[in-house]
């Protein structure tokens, strides 16, 4: 048995629907909090267990009987890693084998300013590792998918604006890292390896702004203000702090290079080439 954690968030659903045309339904079982979510995939023969990383005593009901865990990292940023290790214990305790974990493709994450935020991907690592696990760590680069949060909807009319620099990103989207997860699930090619998934190309925000230029005939300018300007500017529109303090995080880390290599990993298992940035844009702003 195979089980999803997150089965109604956006990568975990797609991961589920890659997977049912793989396998049998009733090798699948989710992790859900919220039962009536995941109905259509009730009706599809997907087993469905209820639980929250912030209840152990709901995973160890819930992981019973599954072998392989797909571990996708919470969005709850309150003590992500005790919600994981909440999780790895209770896989654990019940007899899993193999947990395929969603961590994160960085340089170095001692030396960037995203440590605070995101070092927790790696201490889950350190601790599936420790527990005897046979693992697979899925290094995920920054998602294209998170590129609309960071220059907005109106950006033909506003432009690029966005204090990452020159830096580059080797993104991927998430429909591309979901069907790779997948087909990494069913193999047993992957074991004990750490994958960095990302684009075979990266990109930079004037890259973002060219591309744009080109899909839209229309003339989109990047600026890349000081972190203190794109702040107030934020706050102008009233968002709220944790939200720009998020924003500037990845800001800085990009500026820093912390996601500018590209590995081949992901076009090896997809048997393709990634999405191009140029595609994912012209999905989401040309009409």
């Amino acid at each position: 048995m195979i089980l999803v954690t997150g089965a109604t968030g956006q990568l975990g659903s797609q991961i589920v629907e890659n997977l049912l045309t793989q396998i049998s339904p009733s090798e699948i079982a989710v992790l859900v909090r919220d039962e009536e979510k995941a109905k259509e995939l009730k009706n599809k023969g997907v087993q469905i267990r209820i639980g929250e990383y912030t209840n152990p005593n709901s995973l160890v009901a819930a992981f019973k009987d599954v072998k392989k865990l797909i571990l996708i990292s919470s969005n709850d940023f309150n003590d992500r890693f005790g919600q994981h290790k909440n999780a790895i214990d209770a896989a654990k305790q019940t007899g899993v084998k193999h947990v395929i974990y969603t961590s994160m493709s960085m340089n170095d994450i001692e030396t960037s300013p995203l440590k605070g935020f995101l070092e927790d991907h790696y201490q889950t690592e350190e601790y599936i590792k420790q527990s005897g696990f046979t693992y697979t760590m899925m290094q995920h680069s920054l998602y294209s998918d998170v590129i609309p949060m960071f220059i907005g909807e109106q950006v033909l009319e506003t432009g690029v604006f966005f204090p990452a620099g020159e830096g580059r990103v080797a993104y991927a989207s998430r429909t591309d890292l979901a069907e790779a997860i997948s087909k990494i699930v069913v193999s047993d090619a992957f074991d004990n390896q750490s994958l960095p998934l990302t684009n075979i190309e990266n990109y930079s925000y004037a890259d973002v702004a060219e591309i744009l230029t080109e899909l839209s005939g229309k003339e989109v300018v990047y600026v890349s203000p000081t972190p203190e300007v794109f702040a107030e500017t934020l706050k102008g529109f009233g968002l709220p702090e944790p939200i720009i303090q998020m924003s500037l995080g990845f800001a800085s880390g990009i500026k820093n290079n912390d996601f500018d290599k590209p590995f081949p990993n992901l076009e090896t298992i997809l048997g393709r080439k990634p999405q191009t940035l140029k595609d994912y844009l012209q999905s989401v702003y040309i009409k």
